[in-house]
């Protein structure tokens, strides 16, 4: 009842059966508001509020990092939608 809820939540969104359309998304929420989000289409962090601003700007600097965030798409979604939506079509 009181207190604090962080979480972060990593989406693939993809409507295409070849996957050419997938966007990988990581946002991050405190109690329930969202203030920083990763979008592999627009390849960088955008804060939206003043501490997602202030963590945006600190994580965009580090090309390591979002390099790794940018390959999500591929290493993440499309090896692991490869892999659900196969066992989904074979129960069809």
């Amino acid at each position: 009842a009181d207190g604090y809820y962080q979480y972060t939540m990593f989406e693939c969104v993809y409507s295409t059966s070849d996957y050419s359309d997938m966007v990988y998304l990581a946002s991050l929420s405190f109690n329930k508001d969202v203030y920083l989000q990763f979008n592999s289409t627009v390849g960088k962090f955008v804060g939206l509020t003043e501490f997602g601003v202030m963590n945006a700007e600190r994580l965009n600097k580090d090309p390591a990092f979002l390099q790794q965030q940018k390959a999500a798409v591929d290493t993440f979604c499309r090896h692991n939608a490869q892999i659900w939506d196969s066992s989904v079509r074979d129960k069809a």
